[in-house]
């Protein structure tokens, strides 16, 4: 292992305190704030890097770094955790000076020196929480809105688990998790004696840019939970934050108290970037309300967005923002906060600034940012449309397909793979999915033959050996053209798994007005099919004629009439298979 020169701490140089008393100081190159509060000591360092700044093909890799950085504390009485979010990753603490000195300096010294020979147990850990972690009502909204990229990535499977290397963690921690990327909160008035944070030198990096799989908003998709949800994203501001408390009190009085529609209906506002902001507003619903729920959901912005607010309503959200600026040590509780905008490039505000803000705040301040939801809402609706709204559908399948060799699916001609130079599509008579090679963001290989393509607006396609007419030479055209970067070689499946045509139902064939004419004919053939056997017996019954020496007696009716039995069976077989397939 290559010895590692460490530069000699540097020393903390304190500036003047702001008009909260916070005061900003530096730990060996890391901007750090402090404020006091009595009682333990509580820390937090964090970095400017989160899922947003992965690929789907290495997705999961900062959280991977964060398990590992933390796996040598161990089992403690410290009161310690990690967290890794969209934009950030943040390691933070609550104990004695000692204890704040030990476990940053520790978690630093596992960043610059990851405990790699663990990186098997802790993909298998992370697999563990991700199968108990339950999404939130906003969570297939991010897949829709971003794609499979940037924002959208921690509404995703990490699924580059797999693929991720020793290599891979430690160039990813060297580039990320830096002095310069980073900032560290301390809720006391003085450095913790023995805190160097030792770190690589680096780059601060800011938010990554959002993506989009939208074309238009404002939009609306299916959801399954039979609930109303309903994202847009916004600029960050005081006027928003209140906005989202006037919501929430109009969508449970409207929903809930006057409706009775639902029993959970609530607003919400979060920090995405430095400059924008994700509104969310919710409300579940029994199947036998949800057309009401829909209707009386829209009505609600509706009427937001006309300026009917009811003052009453914002002095109330108003005075409980408000009460959050009179707690005790204010300073010390906002610290995380203000490290986080520090760490983003945000200038904070004062405690000062941010209550002039939300006195400031009017009625027809609301209306302008109930139009600004509205108009970049992504609504999830029951099944049903909400086009009538004034929403457009957001994209289910792509616009065109490829020019390429079709492969029909095994027992359905109306159901194909195209593969063809440039990418793949799969189409079948009610939609159409594509993935081009360029741009596929990730293609999972199975052992036995499958891929898994996914494209940058989130459309996917499988390719299933067992389901389609496809060989080796096809599969070996989308191997060589999708990125190496995008690939990520999966585990075999259980056999189980691996799907297999579905048999048809015969039972069931003339239920299936298609089916009708084909199976007249198989009945009229059959029926043919017998007369003519009939018959050909008959016929070999007269020719054979005792009196008629054997070599002299007439037998061509009887094979002209076998010869037209034979083709008629051949015939009600053909048509058989045919309704079959069509069916499967």
């Amino acid at each position: 292992m290559t010895t590692e020169t460490r530069p000699e701490p540097e020393p903390a140089t304190t500036t003047d305190a702001d008009a909260d008393g916070t005061v900003t100081t530096t730990v060996n190159g890391i901007r750090t704030l402090l404020a006091p509060r009595p009682g333990p000591l509580s820390a937090g360092l964090l970095f400017r890097v989160g899922s947003a700044d992965e690929t789907l093909a290495t997705s999961g890799i900062t959280h991977l770094v964060e398990h590992l950085a933390l796996h040598h504390h161990g089992l403690s009485d410290l009161h310690y955790n990690g967290t890794t979010a969209a934009a950030h990753t943040h390691f933070h603490v609550t104990g004695t000076p000692a204890d704040i000195t030990a476990y940053l300096n520790g978690v630093c010294a596992a960043l610059r020196d990851l405990p790699v020979e663990r990186l098997a147990t802790e993909k298998e850990i992370l697999r563990t929480e991700a199968a108990g972690r339950s999404a939130g009502p906003a969570h297939a909204a991010a897949v829709w809105r971003y794609g499979p990229r940037s924002y959208g990535l921690a509404a995703h499977p990490e699924f580059g688990l797999q693929k991720i290397t020793e290599h891979d963690v430690r160039d990813w921690a060297r580039t990320w998790f830096t002095r310069e990327n980073a900032v560290l909160w301390i809720t006391g008035d003085t450095v913790p004696e023995g805190l160097d944070l030792d770190l690589p030198t680096g780059e601060w990096r800011p938010a990554p840019e959002a993506t989009s799989a939208l074309p238009t908003t404002p939009a609306w998709f299916h959801g399954d939970d039979g609930g109303v949800c309903l994202t847009a994203v916004v600029p960050r501001s005081t006027e928003a934050t209140l906005f989202a408390g006037v919501l929430g009190k109009e969508l449970f009085r409207e929903l809930r108290q006057k409706g009775g529609y639902s029993y959970t209906a609530a607003a919400d506002y979060s920090v995405r970037d430095a400059d924008h902001a994700t509104v969310v507003a919710y409300a579940d619903s029994l199947p036998e309300k949800q057309d009401a729920l829909v209707g009386a959901f829209v009505d609600v912005f509706a009427k937001l967005r006309a300026g009917r607010i009811e003052q009453s309503d914002l002095d109330a959200v108003r005075a409980s923002a408000l009460t959050l600026l009179d707690v005790p040590d204010l300073a010390a509780v906002r610290l995380p906060g203000r490290a986080a905008d520090l760490l983003l490039g945000r200038p904070g505000l004062t405690t000062a600034q941010a209550r002039a803000e939300i006195e400031a705040v009017t009625v027809e301040d609301l209306r302008d940012v109930a139009r600004a939801v509205w108009a970049d809402a992504l609504m999830q609706v029951p099944d049903r449309a909400v086009d009538w709204a004034g929403l457009t559908a957001a994209p289910a399948e792509s616009a065109d397909i490829v020019t390429g060799r079709r492969h029909p699916a095994v027992g359905n001609d109306a159901v194909a793979l195209i593969v063809g130079d440039e990418g793949i599509s799969l189409v079948t008579p009610r939609s159409r999915a594509t993935v081009r090679y360029a741009e596929c963001v990730l293609m999972r290989s199975f052992p036995d033959g499958a891929r898994h393509l996914i494209g940058p607006d989130g459309i996917s396609l499988t390719v299933e050996p067992t389901l389609f007419r496809i060989g080796p030479s096809e599969l070996a055209v989308v191997d060589g053209s999708v990125p190496p970067s995008a690939v990520v070689a999966t585990e075999p499946r259980d056999p189980s798994l691996i799907p297999r045509p579905a048999k048809p139902d015969l039972s069931t064939a003339w239920k299936d007005p298609r089916a009708w004419p084909v199976t007249a004919a198989i009945w009229a053939l059959g029926v043919l099919t017998a007369v003519l056997a009939v018959l050909t017996c008959v016929l070999a019954f007269h020719a054979t004629d005792r009196s008629v020496p054997a070599g002299d007696q007439d037998w061509r009716p009887v094979k002209a009439a076998a010869l037209v039995t034979a083709g008629a069976a051949a015939l009600c077989v053909t048509q058989v298979r045919r309704r079959d397939r069509g069916r499967a």
